[in-house]
């Protein structure tokens, strides 16, 4: 059986203890690294090179989103997973250009911590229940859809948003599609141009509001 590979990162030592009897809980993860701060965990991740990464926002020397930002550009393959107190919209917007694929609030990891970490490697975007409506609030009134508009996509090019929306990346979807890399951003241009769309949260808000993503 393969084994899903995590490092967690927290500065709370209670929090990362509970984390830790989560992940230790299920037969097919394996905990290959803890930290306490964003450099520690850099220097494992790097090291170890896991399949995914729970780090905590608010750490000490280097935060969350700084940090999933730095391993989204050297580790593409690295599947990241936030845990965090922060319900705004303004840090779940951050998390996700950052790279982040799994948002998750603290007092609710217990229920969602297994089920996001699941969701993100198979290839999904994974916000907490709590907060999902903050991805679809009311700048959905921006989008050509809302104004009563259906978009003119093309098939293929709803199709490489919808997966770009769930967190998969150029090459996966080039894969899955068997296309160049190439071709899926010259699609996602398109769709990006004819949506009005300029970043990834507001793709995200986007098939959120087109029901695109399954949380």
């Amino acid at each position: 059986m393969t084994r899903t590979r995590i490092v967690l990162a927290d500065d709370h030592p209670i929090v990362l203890d509970g984390l830790r009897n989560l992940v230790r809980a299920e037969s097919d993860f394996e905990l290959v690294g803890e930290a306490a701060s964003g450099l520690a965990a850099l220097k494992i991740i790097r090291e170890f090179c896991p399949d995914i990464a729970v780090l905590d926002i608010s750490m000490p020397e280097l935060n969350g989103i700084v940090l999933s930002r730095r391993l989204a550009e050297e580790m593409p393959a690295l599947r990241i997973l936030v845990l965090t107190l922060h319900e705004d919209r303004a840090y779940l917007n951050q998390a996700l250009e950052a790279g982040v694929r799994g948002y998750v609030l603290k007092r609710s990891a217990v229920e969602n911590l297994v089920h996001a970490i699941r969701a993100v490697m198979v290839g999904g975007l994974y916000v907490d229940p709590a907060i999902v409506g903050r991805i679809s609030d009311g700048k959905r009134a921006k989008t050509p859809a809302s104004k009563g508009a259906r978009p003119a996509l093309t098939d293929r090019e709803a199709g490489v948003l919808k997966m770009a929306a769930a967190g998969f990346t150029n090459k996966e979807i080039a894969s899955r599609l068997d296309v160049g890399v190439k071709s899926v951003e010259t699609y996602k241009a398109r769709g990006f141009e004819k949506l009005g769309l300029k970043t990834r949260a507001e793709l995200v808000r986007y098939g959120s509001a087109q029901g695109w993503l399954n949380f």
